[in-house]
């Protein structure tokens, strides 16, 4: 494969990394915090409309993007067409798949599918959202982290084919 492909597509990767890293670490060091601190019906609704409108095309070729990014690059280094640092683009793309997309579709998702059904002036939903802040954010550092440390492995990736 065309060392200038391998190339384009890593640092493709790792901007993509790096976006969603930048996206879930705001989240979990501001926007749940606030959130957090207006009384309970307003942050439901807030989040609510936030599960809505992050479902969006721009959001979309970032998270999904990268994901089939960090595979790509991970089979074409398995199959020894990568001229250096394969291995570290097999580790971000295996941190990001894992620690990011799979993490989101496991647990964040169906979190924010539950929220989505609640009133949020109800008792239950009340409950859902104590529960909710603090299983969410848990799971959201465990994508931070996990976005993190795919960037910095599609970075060595890159130093050594530079």
């Amino acid at each position: 494969m065309a060392d200038g492909l391998v190339l384009a597509l890593a640092l493709l990767a790792t901007l993509g990394a790096g976006v969603m890293a930048g996206f879930f670490f705001t989240f979990s060091n501001t926007v749940m915090q606030a959130l957090a601190r207006i009384p309970v019906p307003a942050g439901i609704q807030a989040m609510q409309e936030i599960n809505v409108t992050v479902l969006n095309p721009v959001f979309f070729a970032a998270f999904f993007g990268t994901g089939l990014l960090g595979i790509l690059l991970g089979v074409l280094a398995l199959l020894g067409l990568v001229p250096s640092g394969g291995i570290w683009l097999v580790a971000g793309g295996l941190f990001y798949v894992v620690g990011t997309f799979l993490v989101t579709v496991v647990f964040n998702v169906p979190m924010n599918e539950a929220l989505a059904k609640v009133d949020p002036a109800s008792t239950q939903g009340a409950d859902l959202w104590r529960d909710y802040l603090s299983r969410w954010v848990m799971w959201n550092h465990v994508r931070t982290l996990a976005s993190l440390v795919a960037l910095a492995s599609f970075v060595v990736a890159l130093m050594q084919q530079a």
